[in-house]
């Protein structure tokens, strides 16, 4: 098997749900993304044999298959086909995976793994449009609300309010260090808009982080899926509107083009887990991801798992007994947002950012997926 490197990867600021980024269609969001890659990485698009694009909510103007619209956008030639897959919140991590198999089995030299979700201009669920589950489905598994799964996770962990709230408010802490120190601003595509006034403004900073964050506020909000609960809007995703695209290569063909890759793909997983409970699938996924690369936790210098919910990433923390100084150092979807088809793509560049920062060599990501599935990825600094 071929060694797959990452060669470059970039990911739009994160729009607030009708924030500036819902001004942009996101189609055009994801190919002005793909393009910032290609011109951050010097590499030109006639290199480029296939995109992969995640995305969720595949209706209206995200479909039809997002990525080759998007890339045609791009102005890659049309030689370069496209396919978008939807493997819910990892779509774009399943992406990278793609890529990143087609590479080390020699079927490809250079993909582009990327992913998008406007959940401003095209809101989530809006491609089930009123069907229901087969009973079919339903005679076999209940199936319910991603929310209320997490209740059911916090309390088969023993997690309190307080301890859901304070991850939180830590989620935003770490956010908003981050910006300020300039952190993302070496993973971030600036993105012009156009305002409702006609102005146009260029966007470089997440929307996300709440300055005024306080655990007495977050106490104070009303939990959304079950009245004596603990999830709240404050200690969940945000819905969010973002982009993200990585360039991925066998090592050989960025050795040829004078390229220097920034990271090399070690292993992947995914796994399917309980579709009721659904979000637990990380901690197997992890455990796998490990097995293949022939490493163990105490080898991982930097762990991102998708802050969904809080108590998603806090019962992988505790059932595989990490420290939590090594999670999310820098914030998560808390406070960053979660645009569901971007995710993917985006923790991954925010995991490159945090180990060139902190010098380390092993990261592993893991992202929860809709209906009990998981990914999981381990990259290596090189």
């Amino acid at each position: 098997m071929r060694e797959t490197v990452i060669v470059e990867a970039v990911r739009t600021p994160i729009g607030r749900k009708n924030g500036k980024l819902s001004t942009i269609r996101p189609d055009e969001l994801l190919g002005k993304t793909l393009k910032g890659l290609m011109e951050k990485a010097g590499v030109s698009p006639t290199e480029v044999e296939d995109v992969v694009a995640g995305c969720v909510s595949q209706v209206s103007e995200q479909a039809p298959d997002i990525a080759r619209t998007a890339a045609l956008i791009a102005n890659f030639p049309i030689e370069v086909p496209g396919v978008t897959i939807d493997r819910q919140c990892g779509s774009s991590q399943q992406a990278v995976h793609f890529a990143s198999q087609a590479i080390a089995s020699a079927d490809m030299d250079v993909v582009v793994a990327a992913g998008v979700e406007s959940m401003s201009r095209v809101p989530m669920l809006s491609n089930i449009q009123g069907t229901s589950y087969s009973t079919l489905l339903t005679d076999k598994y209940e199936m319910i609300n991603q929310g209320v799964s997490a209740e059911r996770i916090a309390e088969k962990w023993g997690m309190t309010r307080e301890e859901l709230d304070m991850f939180s408010l830590r989620s935003h802490e770490k956010a908003i260090h981050a910006q300020k120190t300039g952190v993302f601003e070496q993973e971030i595509l600036p993105i012009d808009v156009t305002l409702e006034d006609g102005t146009v403004e260029t966007v470089s900073v997440d929307e996300g982080p709440r300055l005024g964050t306080t655990i007495e506020k977050l106490s104070e909000l009303k939990t959304v899926f079950k009245e004596d609960g603990m999830i709240t809007a404050g200690n969940s995703s945000q819905i969010s509107d973002g982009a993200s695209a990585m360039l991925l290569m066998s090592r050989e063909k960025a050795e040829q083009l004078g390229l220097k890759p920034r990271f090399r793909i070690v292993a992947r997983s995914v796994v399917g887990s309980d579709p009721t409970i659904m979000l637990t699938g990380p901690i197997p996924a992890t455990r796998k991801v490990l097995e293949k690369a022939g490493l163990h936790m105490e080898d991982i210098d930097v762990f991102e798992v998708n802050e969904a919910f809080a108590p998603v990433p806090l019962a992988w923390q505790k059932e595989l007994d990490v420290d939590i100084e090594k999670l999310n150092i820098f914030g998560g979807a808390i406070a960053l947002g979660h645009p569901l088809g971007a995710s993917g793509a985006r923790v991954m560049t925010t995991m490159m950012t945090a180990l060139e920062k902190t010098g380390g060599r092993y990261g592993l990501q893991a992202i929860c997926e809709g209906f009990g599935m998981a990914n999981a990825t381990i990259i290596e600094r090189i």
